[in-house]
């Protein structure tokens, strides 16, 4: 049984959903005979991610990402690359490492471009995989929040056994996680913080503790995308609601003293953008926090640059909660990326002529304009740009 929150279908208003849960009762019983497909049946178990050794876990985890993933390709190997957990070494060390974590029902590959522009700044570069990620969408049925806080500090504490200057980032779920461990650990030197997802724009996904256990499927959606799941078990949205309040109670009782860099679009309709920004402004309280916004309305914070999203020679309408990670030039989600995100909160007509090829303009999810087709803007053409305020963080 499935409840929408996560596609254009959803349910936009906790009435709904109110409503919603009321029925599941009725209707447990009957869903619970259908057959189920393969693909939507978890795994046996989730991958270790306790290793002493970051090489073996990257090893441990491709192990079980060929026993375990859907592939969607005539690629395979391609697919268990894309998802894997990866380290980068640079040429010149400058002493400093970095540990990255992705958000919700997305991969390692979501920091392939900034993780590159932090080892051309001497950082040793991990990037881990969230238990649950990387194989199919229905192991997000898996894991309990302590499995995403412990990797966080597991191999948080693994680096740290060879640097002193560690600097951990994150985008959206993956930026709750690291702030909860830069609360907790004070040898923490900084934080890259990509959309994160400090509070849900939709006030419907605070339900979603109580529904995993009525229901399986916050969305169901057709999987073309090697990279990131499009369907959302209710269990993922689950536990990335716990890891928002987790951080917010975390920051309310204390203050971050080190260097915050943050990146938002005003487009961006996943989280509450105004929660993030009075975080930002009343709780890393650092000299030097920076905050690049993508958006015509500024907000009135300090360290802020901001630019302009609208850009009809890009054909741009809005920033995303996505947009601000890849370069132009992204072999996936760039402007001749290999894939489009046309399933962007539209009617099912203009998702279709998005998926037809036509010509369209690019939007945060939902932007509607008359007479314009919008996909998901997967590129951020100020990449370079934000890369250099974030280098200045490190001078």
């Amino acid at each position: 049984m499935t409840l929408k929150i996560g596609s254009n279908r959803k349910l936009h208003t906790t009435k709904g959903l109110t409503l919603a849960v009321s029925l599941f009762a009725v209707l447990a019983t009957a869903c619970s005979n259908q057959p189920v497909q393969p693909e939507k049946q978890p795994s046996e178990n989730m991958a270790n991610y306790l290793q002493n050794d970051f090489q073996q876990y990257i090893q441990d985890n491709q192990k079980w990402l060929r026993k375990n993933r859907m592939y969607l390709s005539q690629n395979p190997e391609q697919e268990v690359q894309l998802n894997s957990p990866f380290e980068l070494k640079p040429d010149q060390p400058n002493g400093k490492a970095a540990l990255l974590v992705h958000g919700l029902s997305d991969s390692p590959f979501s920091f392939t471009d900034v993780a590159q522009e932090l080892v051309d700044q001497g950082f040793l570069v991990r990037v881990i995989l969230l238990p649950g990620h990387g194989s199919k969408p229905a192991d997000l049925m898996l894991p309990e929040l302590k499995d995403w806080t412990a990797i966080v500090r597991h191999h948080t504490a693994l680096l740290s056994k060879d640097y002193d200057d560690i600097w951990l980032g994150g985008y959206s779920t993956g930026a709750n996680l690291v702030t909860i461990e830069a609360v907790d650990n004070p040898e923490i030197d900084g934080l890259l913080l990509f959309s994160p997802a400090f509070e849900p724009q939709s006030g419907v996904v605070r339900f979603a503790p109580y529904a995993r256990y009525l229901v399986d499927w916050a969305d169901e959606d057709q999987e073309d995308n090697i990279v990131k799941f499009e369907s959302l078990a209710m269990n993922g949205a689950a536990v990335y609601y716990e890891t928002s309040t987790l951080v917010r109670d975390k920051l309310s009782g204390t203050s971050l003293n080190i260097p915050v860099f943050m990146v938002m679009s005003e487009g961006d309709t996943v989280i509450n953008t105004q929660s993030a920004i009075d975080l930002y402004q009343e709780r890393f309280i650092h000299s030097e926090n920076k905050l690049v916004w993508f958006g015509e309305s500024k907000p009135q914070v300090s360290g802020l640059t901001a630019y302009s999203m609208a850009l009809p020679e890009y054909r741009i309408s809005t920033g995303s909660h996505m947009s601000a990670l890849y370069k132009p030039n992204n072999a996936h989600y760039g402007i001749e990326g290999r894939h489009r995100m046309c399933g962007n909160g539209q009617e099912e007509a203009q998702e279709k002529i998005c998926r037809n090829g036509a010509d369209v303009w690019y939007s945060g999810w939902g932007y509607r304009e008359e007479n314009k087709v919008h996909a998901r803007l997967s590129w951020n053409p100020y990449f370079e740009e934000t890369m250099e305020i974030m280098q200045q963080m490190f001078k």
